[in-house]
């Protein structure tokens, strides 16, 4: 079964210096029809206006992905960590028993876009870390590349829970297909562009879609597509 979630249908936050979309319900969105896929809690498209951000806030006991559009996200946290995001780079951090960190745009006249992803980490009172990795155009163009998994194979940052996620840049005649285990749950998002999922359901910018029960899924036909491909556990 796939059941598609149409951009239109996420919650919207517009706070001036951030614009965010929410895939899941988040903060002052609340949908208990939409409260998350497996283990996967959030997906916030976020858009971050020049010379903001978010000041230094805290998280603990999660696993949070950031993955950049466009632009460059400046991060730093208590770990020590003062690095910046930019597009094709995929950062881990892991909240575990509590880290503390900012995240600002800042350049002049350029908004930053990216996705804040939040899953639910193998257990609770992990140790904080971070890790980011860069994954160029060519790892990506016309397949999907391991970017995070729990082992860490092949190059990915290691994520502490059960799930992986994979990147794709598809145009034209490009297409890939990825074998699914009907008993976990996938999840597909397109962050740009627009693409076609199992031939049939045609997905543009923002929408996503849950695949549970399905053994293959495939992208095809796509139009500046970037997307990620989420395996999860049921949870």
């Amino acid at each position: 079964m796939i059941t598609v979630r149409k951009a239109e249908d996420r919650g919207v936050a517009d706070h001036g210096w951030l614009k965010s979309f929410h895939t899941f319900s988040f903060a002052d969105y609340y949908d208990p029809a939409h409260m998350g896929v497996g283990n996967l809690r959030v997906i916030n498209d976020d858009r971050i206006a020049p010379g903001t951000g978010f000041g230094t806030h805290g998280h603990r006991d999660m696993e949070i992905v950031s993955y950049v559009l466009e632009g460059e996200l400046a991060h730093r946290d208590s770990m020590g960590n003062g690095t910046a995001i930019r597009p094709g780079e995929v950062q881990r951090m892991t909240a575990g028993t509590g880290v503390r960190h900012s995240e600002f745009n800042h350049a002049q006249g350029q908004t930053t876009h990216f996705l804040q992803i939040w899953l639910l980490p193998a257990g609770a009172g992990l140790a904080p870390g971070y890790e980011q990795k860069e994954f160029g155009a060519a790892d990506k163009r016309g397949r999907l590349r391991l970017v995070a998994a729990p082992d860490g194979r092949d190059g990915a940052v290691t994520l502490h829970a059960d799930a992986s996620i994979r990147a794709g840049l598809f145009d034209g005649d490009e297409s890939a297909e990825l074998a699914l285990d009907p008993k976990r749950l996938a999840y597909v998002h397109v962050a740009e562009g627009e693409v076609t999922l199992n031939g049939t359901h045609r997905l543009a910018a923002g929408d996503g879609a849950t695949l549970d029960g399905e053994g293959l899924l495939t992208l095809s036909r796509g139009r500046g597509a970037d997307v990620l491909v989420f395996d999860l556990a049921r949870v």
